[in-house]
């Protein structure tokens, strides 16, 4: 699914094909004097790149002939745009990068630039916490992978306070622009969400430079969200890392051709990565004697907005992971307020000096993600844990609300509240030494090529002024503990005429379990077998993980649904006026409980799982044992001040028509119900007139409505007759429900909704008003909207738990 701009044109082999650099993948620093060099000897050589590509295409001449066709084809057609935007040099593109982190991030894209240099010219500027000598001078790394930094600037404000943020931001804003002035870049590459980033992106907007935004529209926790969604506005194009952050961009009103879906570019190298000799970098950044799986890797950083907190639970995650006695790799904090009150725990506690512990200012990323990739665990509450690790499975405990908002695989256990040692003790019991499926969210390796198509594709005569949408926002679940231990699920309960039912229904509307039992005739059994067959439920719910947020009940009659009471019912269910449902099954089963009418229900499955899912305005008629129906109105159900609003089967459309349950004549219910074919079939029955050729019935066989469709389908004219009259009484009385709620969809549910929808649709071409004529009518895709309809009256109103 990513990779909205499709196609490689750049040369075969070198598209993102030069090395990764040797930077860290998570938001820590670097200390060169604790790393190992990257090469025998401490230096790096790059060979030519005949010689690369010679490595690469060692296939044979015919397919290195074929590539080069390939590639010169594809260098004529960006010649063509080129001349088409009357823009034939190549396209500047100045690359900033801030710290270690970023830099894993944009160094691939780097190398495609570079790998390119028909189309463009690459500047690199240098700031921020790379030129800081207690973060590890990670420029170095920068110089290592060959590229030419065009400008150094010192930026930083120490302090690691708020206020030295606040002041290192103005510290970068006087001096970015003469710069930029001097580099006059056509385009500025930004990453992520950094005070620092920040700035580069403020000098560029003012400074009218168009600037390319690197993993916009995520969502992540504390300040990041508000400097990463600050940039998304200064910036004029958006490569983002997954279809959600691509709807946030969206939802956030950024145009959406200027938005390229393209994945994360890290993890062009991670995918590619697990093969390598892991084991010799485990023994030397972790111990001789250490294995695969049996050692955890920790990353925690201060969270600006509540830094006491952080630091507190820095403290808890450090004596749980000493109790844990585990090897552990723990990397020191980033440059963020509170980094140096986090430092001192570590000191306090002896974790440099513990014999479980190795506690390094930077690890090369190379290196990082074999260690990732084959950590027993990693913990703690960097953007690493629930982006880069879920490429390889590893098991990831995310502390706190810094990374909460982030999309994360099943690898990752969320702990909110992160308070006391126990629970980070227990969470890590659960997690370490598991494997889970490798996860592809972030990205899919193909990250570079697109962007490098995307930006070829930038037209530098379009305007500069920023165009704005304004779509829906889309509704994002993120997951917590009990998400993955357990699936929140809720017991439903549908009290029909004939059956009683009882299923376990998920979150996703999955009928995980169901039960099935006659209905009782009488209070005192009708209530026992409820308590029965719940408690059954939910006894095997736990044998199915699945956690019972509540019970949802579906019955007919009139429901007050305040109180949990069937105000009085229907003729089809007896000895059931004035019951209290919720609070006998409240009691024994220690949870809340939900009662609506069965009609009210069927609506509210339509609006979470079927066709009303994001339809402000909608009506549901049931069309079953007898006519019923529900009705949303600006997305909220209508229950009326007596609590019989949409009794839509006792809507009247006609004066003499056949008598009703109700005791009125000429309902849609005594025309359209079930209950009223079955009287008809048995009429023509009677009179020898049901029965065509290819139809037989039994002696002791009961006449129903199923005979009367069947007739009719074999060419029965007085059988065909009876259900035209049905469903046009049935369409007489959705025009009536259209000239009063003038709802913009009507779901049509039950087994003869089929039956009946056309000869509706026909009905309201007839007799609607003109303004009420463009109104859909669709049969409902809902297997069984009186169960759903129970469970969502449990799922949309509980509240969630949290660890």
């Amino acid at each position: 699914m990513l990779g909205a701009v499709r196609g490689k044109a750049a040369r075969p082999g070198l598209v993102g094909g030069a090395k990764l650099p040797h930077a860290g993948g998570c938001e820590g620093r670097g200390s060169l004097t604790s790393r190992p060099p990257p090469h025998p000897g401490g230096s790096m050589t790059r060979g030519s790149r005949p010689e690369r590509a010679e490595r690469i295409h060692r296939g044979g001449a015919g397919r290195r002939d074929r590539a080069e066709e390939l590639y010169f084809k594809n260098l004529s057609k960006q010649k063509q745009i080129m001349e088409k935007n009357g823009n034939n040099r190549k396209l500047r593109v100045c690359v900033a990068t801030c710290n270690r982190a970023d830099y894993s991030k944009l160094a691939p894209i780097m190398f495609g630039i570079k790998a390119e240099p028909h189309f463009f010219e690459l500047d690199v500027v240098v700031l921020g916490s790379h030129l800081i000598d207690d973060y590890g001078n990670t420029y170095r790394m920068i110089e290592q992978d060959d590229f030419d930094i065009h400008t150094r600037l010192h930026t930083i404000v120490r302090g690691e306070d708020e206020a030295a943020m606040v002041e290192s931001v103005g510290l970068a804003l006087v001096k970015l622009p003469d710069v930029l002035n001097r580099l006059k870049p056509d385009i500025v590459i930004v990453h992520g969400d950094r005070f620092d980033a920040l700035a580069l992106a403020t000098s560029a907007a003012l400074m009218n430079i168009r600037i390319l935004h690197i993993e916009g529209g995520e969502v992540s926790g504390t300040i990041d969200d508000s400097i990463r969604h600050a940039i998304t506005k200064l910036a004029h194009f958006h490569v983002c890392c997954t279809r959600s952050a691509e709807q946030h961009l969206i939802s956030m009103c950024e145009d959406h051709d200027r938005i390229l879906l393209a994945g994360c570019p890290s993890y062009d190298k991670l995918l590619s990565s697990k093969n390598k000799d892991y084991m010799s970098i485990i023994r030397m950044w972790i111990g001789e004697d250490v294995k695969p799986r049996d050692y955890i890797v920790a990353l925690q950083h201060p969270v600006t907005t509540d830094i006491k907190h952080s630091i507190k639970m820095f403290e808890l995650t450090l004596d749980a992971l000493i109790s844990f006695n585990k090897r552990t790799l723990v990397l020191f904090p980033n440059i963020d307020a509170g980094s140096k009150e986090m430092v001192r725990v570590m000191r306090k506690k002896g974790i440099e000096h513990h014999p479980n512990f190795r506690a390094v200012k930077h690890v090369p990323f190379e290196q990082f993600i074999q260690l990732v990739a084959h950590a027993g665990c990693v913990i703690g509450n960097s953007s690493c844990g629930v982006r880069e690790v879920g490429a390889f499975g590893t098991p990831v405990i995310n502390l706190g609300t810094r990374q909460i908002g982030r999309e994360t695989g099943e690898n990752v256990l969320h702990v909110r509240d992160a308070d006391t040692q126990d629970k980070i003790l227990q969470a890590l019991h659960l997690q370490f030494g598991k494997q889970y499926p490798c996860s592809k969210i972030y990205g899919d390796g193909n990250a570079v090529p697109r962007i490098l198509k995307f930006l070829k594709s930038i037209d530098l005569k379009e305007p500069l002024q920023k165009k704005f949408c304004f779509p829906p926002v889309k509704e994002n679940i993120s997951q917590d503990i009990d998400h993955i231990l357990e699936t929140q699920s809720a017991l439903a309960v549908d009290l029909g005429g004939t059956n009683l039912r009882v299923a376990i229904v998920s979150m996703k509307g999955e009928i995980v379990k169901k039960y099935t039992q006659l209905n009782p005739k009488t209070y005192e059994d009708r209530i026992g077998l409820i308590l029965k067959m719940c408690m059954e439920a939910a006894s095997e719910a736990v044998n199915l993980n699945c956690r019972i947020l509540g019970v949802g009940i579906s019955t007919g009659g009139r429901v007050n649904p305040r109180e949990g009471i069937v105000l009085h019912s229907t003729k089809l269910i007896q000895e059931w006026s004035s019951v209290d449902l919720r609070t006998p099954i409240s009691d024994a089963l220690h949870l809340p409980v939900w009662v609506d009418n069965d009609g009210n229900c069927a609506a509210l499955a339509e609006r979470k799982f079927g066709h009303g899912k994001g339809v402000e305005n909608f009506v549901t008629l049931i069309t079953g044992t007898g006519i019923g129906g529900g009705i949303i109105h600006q997305h909220e159900l209508i229950h009326g001040s007596s609590f019989c609003a949409a009794e839509l089967g006792h809507i009247v459309v006609s004066l003499e028509g056949p008598e009703c349950l109700c005791g009125n004549h000429g309902c849609i219910e005594a025309y359209a119900s079930g209950i009223a074919l079955q009287r008809e079939a048995k009429k023509l029955h009677d009179e020898d007139l049901l029965l065509v050729g290819g139809m037989s019935v039994k002696t002791e066989e009961t006449i129903s409505a199923v005979h009367l469709i069947q007739a009719a389908k074999l060419g029965n004219a007085k059988a065909d007759s009876i259900l035209r009259t049905a469903g046009t009484a049935l369409g007489l009385g959705v025009v009536n429900i259209l000239h009063t709620m003038n709802p913009s969809l009507v779901i049509l549910s039950g087994v003869l909704a089929g039956h009946y929808v056309n000869i509706v649709k026909d009905v309201i071409r007839r007799q609607a008003l003109f303004s009420a004529e463009t109104v859909d009518v669709v049969v409902s895709n809902l297997a069984d909207p009186a169960l759903l309809g129970a469970a969502s009256l449990v799922l949309d109103y509980s509240t969630r738990r949290i660890y």
